[in-house]
C-alpha cells in the first residue's frame, strides 16, 4: 500500500487536506468517498519519504529485530498500552540504534497525526508491504491488539522456518568449500611436487597419473584466469536472476527436480498459507490476503500463480476452484481451502495448513540432510582417494619392476 496525500471538500463545504493508504490513486479516492468526502487532487505522497531518509528512521532491520519488537508493541498494545506509547517503549528498549531511530519516527509521525499504518507506511524499508498491510487491516477493523499478537505469530514462525532452510544447507556448503580448498592444495601444492620424483625415472606413468597431473598443470597455470571466470560467471547470474522471467525459469526448474522439488514447493506453500492466514484473520478481504502472500513469497512461479488466483477471485470465482486451476499448489492445502470455504473458517483452514506444511518441511528435511551427509562425504573422499591413488601407481610400477 501507498502513502496518498489529498485535497477534498468535506460535506460541510469546507477544503481540507491530508494522508490516506491506499493500494491506488483510484482506490484512494474511492476511499475519500466513502468518508464523506468530494476528492479535488489525489497524489503519491512524496514529502513523507524524502523526512523519513533524511531522519535516517526508515532503514532495513534485520529480521530478529523486527519479530522482538513487533512481540514487545503486541504485548503492550493487549495490555492497554497507547499505540503511541507502546512504540516509545519498544524504542526506548532497542538496543540497536537502528531499531531505535526507526520506532522513534514511527512515534513521531502518529504525534503529528498520522495513524499507525500511515506511520509505517513512511519507513517502507523497515516494514515489508506485508506488515503494513496487516497492520492497516487490524488497524480498520478496530482488532489491533489481536492483530500484532497475529502478527508476531506469524514473524516468528517465518523465522523459524527460514532458519531451518539455513540450518540445513550450511553443511554441504561448508563441507564442500572445504573439501575444494583440500583438493585444490594438493592438486597445486602437492602432485608437482611429487611429480619431480617420477620425471627422473623416465618410464612411462599410468594414464590416472597422467590426467591428475595434466589437470595439476592447468590448475598453476591458469587457475587465477578460473577463478576470474567463475567470479564473472557468479556476476551475471546474480544479474541475471533480477529479472522476474529469470527468476521464474529457475524456480519451475527447482520445483520439477525430484527431491528438491518437494522441499520447495512445500516451503513456498507453508509461506502463502501462514501470510494468507494471518491477514486474512486480520479481518482482510481475500484479494488483498492473496496480493499480501503473493509478495511474501520467494518463489516466482509460486507469485505468478497467486496472482492469477487474484484475479480469478476479483471475477468471481472460489478460492480453491482457482487455486486448483494453477496445478502448483500441493492437494493436501486444495483440500484446507475447500473445506475452510465451506465451513467459513478459511484463516483456521489456511493455518492448519500453514502448520502441517512446515512439519512436512522440517521432517523432510531432516531426513534429505541425513542422507545427503553420507553422499557428500563418499564423493569427496572419492576425489581424495584418486588423487592419492594417482600418486600410489607409479610408486607400485616402480618397486614392481625392482622386484622383477
Amino acid at each position: 500500500m501507498a502513502v496518498y496525500d489529498y485535497q477534498a471538500i468535506g460535506s460541510d463545504g469546507k477544503r481540507t487536506s491530508g494522508v490516506i493508504t491506499a493500494d491506488s490513486a483510484r482506490a484512494a479516492r474511492k476511499e475519500l468517498r466513502l468518508r464523506q468526502l468530494s476528492p479535488l487532487d489525489v497524489s503519491e505522497s512524496r514529502k513523507k519519504a524524502s523526512q523519513a531518509t533524511a531522519s535516517g528512521h526508515d532503514q532495513k532491520l534485520p529480521g530478529g529485530d523486527l519479530v522482538v519488537a513487533t512481540r514487545q508493541l503486541a504485548l503492550l498494545v493487549k495490555a492497554g498500552t497507547p499505540v503511541e506509547e507502546a512504540i516509545g517503549s519498544v524504542a526506548a528498549e532497542a538496543e540497536k540504534t537502528a531499531t531505535r531511530k526507526v520506532f522513534m519516527g514511527v512515534r513521531s509521525a502518529i504525534t503529528d497525526g498520522y495513524s499507525v499504518s500511515e506511520a509505517l507506511n513512511s519507513a517502507p524499508r523497515a516494514f515489508p508491504a506485508f506488515y503494513r498491510a496487516v497492520v492497516s487491516a487490524g488497524q480498520a477493523s478496530g482488532r489491533l491488539d489481536e492483530v500484532l499478537e497475529r502478527l508476531a505469530t506469524h514473524l516468528e514462525k517465518s523465522r523459524k522456518m527460514k532458519n531451518k532452510i539455513l540450518s540445513a544447507l550450511i553443511y554441504p556448503i561448508v563441507l564442500s568449500v572445504i573439501a575444494l580448498i583440500v583438493v585444490t592444495l594438493l592438486m597445486i601444492f602437492v602432485v608437482p611436487a611429487i611429480v619431480e620424483q617420477f620425471d627422473t625415472l623416465g618410464q612411462d606413468l599410468p594414464w590416472l597419473t597422467e590426467a591428475v597431473i595434466g589437470l595439476s598443470t592447468f590448475l598453476r597455470q591458469w587457475g587465477i584466469a578460473v577463478l576470474i571466470a567463475a567470479l564473472a560467471v557468479g556476476w551475471a547470474f546474480r544479474r541475471l536472476m533480477q529479472a522476474e522471467a529469470a527468476r521464474e525459469a529457475r524456480d519451475r526448474f527447482l520445483l520439477s527436480l525430484p527431491v528438491i522439488g518437494r522441499l520447495a514447493r512445500g516451503v513456498a506453500a507453508a509461506s502463502f498459507a501462514r501470510t494468507f492466514a494471518t491477514l486474512s484473520g486480520s479481518g482482510a478481504p481475500v484479494p488483498e490476503c492473496l496480493g499480501a502472500a503473493r509478495n511474501a513469497n520467494g518463489n516466482a512461479v509460486f507469485r505468478r500463480a497467486v496472482a492469477s488466483v487474484r484475479r480469478k477471485v476479483e471475477e468471481g470465482s472460489t478460492l480453491a476452484r482457482a487455486m486448483r486451476a494453477e496445478a502448483v499448489f500441493p492437494p493436501m492445502l486444495l483440500h484446507m481451502v475447500a473445506s475452510g470455504e465451506r465451513g467459513g473458517d478459511l484463516a483456521g483452514m489456511m493455518e492448519r495448513a500453514a502448520e502441517y506444511l512446515e512439519d512436512e518441511f522440517d521432517n523432510a528435511s531432516t531426513v534429505a540432510l541425513g542422507l545427503l551427509e553420507p553422499i557428500m562425504i563418499v564423493f569427496l573422499a572419492s576425489i581424495v582417494a584418486l588423487i592419492v591413488l594417482s600418486i600410489m601407481l607409479p610408486i607400485l610400477q616402480i618397486n614392481t619392476f625392482a622386484i622383477g
